[in-house]
């Protein structure tokens, strides 16, 4: 029996062992105590039974009683101190944290700098459109530009990570979105042109990213952490969003709005440096991957090895693609009208200066940072209990959709800025349900092809936001911003009904 065993010993109340202190003053042996048998069977059956219950906890006491013969006499359990509930034992403190959420993390990070180069520019356009003379036609041409480039490469992402795998593919798109913040203010100076060419291509970069994640995490994460990592990845542009619209009016009073542009495109080489030496596109090619949480990630997961031909025609023949397409398309009309008019709303209708309008921005999207997180894991804890996927995905979805739409109804009621910005937290926390929903659904339908599969649902999601952008200026040159909020709210209830009629949680890709 080895140094620590002796130390353990005495004091493990599921031995039966007495108080070490009464032992060795009492006898210089233990003595067997036959009234103690009938109270130390409990305890070892007791002990024995928890063991067999959990076999995490089996292979450690395994480890921890070799040496011992639990069968052996039993001793006194009268005076035996109870082991402290926070006592940690050394060996838990041995276990690695896994490498998967790694992965995950290091996703969320990418998805924090994202929308943080994203939102800067619902900022600094204020500031840049009083230099520049722009009308709101001209604003909202400007928003919208950065959709060209997100759309051309969603489903071009999709094949891209699909058959070369998503950690090339996000390297690429964060290096690239890096580089197109950082020359904003210079394209901004040269001209309108110029300026619409680089967030053109700063949408290039940023529309490989979804793409690229969802091929990793379909290879890295078991589906009974499905919701989880995912709500977690996508509140990383919740936070991003939180952390761009908290930071930028401070840079733009403090060294002017150029600033926003070169101290958030600088941040993607710190990223890339992690990422290329720690992430691998899938768990077969990590060297440094356990081989149990790797028989648990591939035990759990289809085939890891790279599409070779994409199956378009079957692809499109399935109702529940279409359903993410549809509902897809709807639920992003409202989001990204959000991201890139709220501050204009805030300053115009709440009549907020700059500052206040950013800050106020803040409390949505760090409503739908817990939201998100809070769905995840309500879904995640749905699945396991045994409700089917199917029906998790349409509840999820339902309260992302008809949530938002009931408080955006609600805005032509209110007047104050305290009231409003409650009101937009609300409908956003709901909105945020939807990574539950249709954000998970293209993982469960066809993991294989969850790249390809995200790349088309989110071009329909891209056009909405180009449309939507675009159309908001041109609703508000023309009418109110109740009319922005009623067009939202009408494709909100299409995406309800389209959604709960034809998607499944099914796979029906192989």
């Amino acid at each position: 029996m080895n140094a620590a065993a002796l130390f353990v010993l005495p004091f493990s109340p599921h031995l039966g062992l007495s108080n070490p202190s009464k032992s060795v003053h009492s006898s210089h042996k233990l003595q067997p105590r036959p009234r103690a048998v009938k109270a130390d069977k409990s305890r070892s059956w007791s002990l024995r039974r928890i063991v067999d219950l959990d076999p995490l906890l089996r292979n450690r006491t395994a480890g921890r009683t070799r040496g011992f013969d639990l069968k052996s006499d039993p001793f006194d359990v009268a005076d035996a101190p109870p082991r402290r509930a926070d006592t940690v034992d050394a060996t838990d403190l041995d276990e690695p944290f896994p490498k998967r959420w790694v992965i995950v993390i290091l996703c969320f990070s990418a998805f924090l700098l994202c929308n943080m180069d994203r939102v800067n520019m619902s900022i600094a356009i204020l500031p840049m459109s009083a230099e520049f003379n722009w009308d709101p036609a001209t604003v909202g041409l400007i928003q919208s530009s950065f959709f060209w480039g997100y759309l051309l490469t969603q489903i071009a992402g999709g094949i891209w990570a699909d058959t070369v795998g998503g950690k090339t593919v996000l390297a690429f798109g964060v290096v690239w979105w890096s580089i197109a913040t950082a020359l904003t203010p210079i394209a901004a100076k040269i001209g309108l042109p110029f300026l619409l060419v680089v967030r053109a291509f700063m949408g290039i970069g940023e529309g490989v990213a979804m793409p690229a994640m969802n091929n990793i995490l379909s290879k890295w994460v078991p589906v009974s952490e499905r919701s989880r990592s995912l709500a977690l990845v996508y509140s990383g542009m919740y936070l991003g969003s939180v952390t761009g619209l908290a930071f930028s009016p401070l840079l733009i009073h403090s060294l002017g709005w150029p600033s926003v542009f070169y101290s958030f495109g600088s941040l993607g080489s710190f990223w890339i440096t992690i990422w290329l030496s720690k992430a691998y596109s899938s768990p077969l090619e990590d060297p440094e991957l356990s081989s149990e949480e790797k028989k648990l990630i591939i035990g759990n997961s289809v085939s890891n090895e790279p599409v070779k031909n994409i199956p378009w025609r079957l692809i499109l023949s399935k109702a529940p693609v279409w359903a993410l397409i549809v509902s897809h398309f709807c639920h992003n009309w409202g989001t990204f009208i959000l991201l890139t008019w709220m501050p204009t709303y805030y300053h115009q209708v709440l009549k907020l200066n700059l500052t206040e309008s950013g800050l106020l921005c803040v409390l949505p999207w760090l409503t739908m940072a817990f939201s998100a997180n809070l769905g995840g894991w309500i879904a995640d804890t749905l699945v396991t209990r045994g409700l089917s996927v199917t029906t998790v995905r349409k509840i999820m979805q339902s309260i992302g959709f008809l949530g938002p739409a009931f408080f955006l109804t609600q805005l032509s009621n209110i007047h104050t800025p305290g009231m409003a910005v409650l009101c937009m937290a609300c409908s956003q926390g709901t909105d945020a349900f939807s990574q539950s929903g249709l954000y998970s659904n293209h993982q469960d339908i066809g993991p294989r092809y969850s790249g390809v599969l995200l790349g088309l649902s989110n071009t329909a999601g891209v056009l909405a936001g180009v449309f939507g952008t675009a159309a908001t200026g041109y609703i508000l040159q023309h009418g109110s911003w109740d009319d922005v909020f009623k067009v939202s709210v009408g494709l909100y209830i299409v995406g309800t009904v389209v959604w709960n009629l034809f998607s499944t949680g099914e796979k029906i890709l192989d």
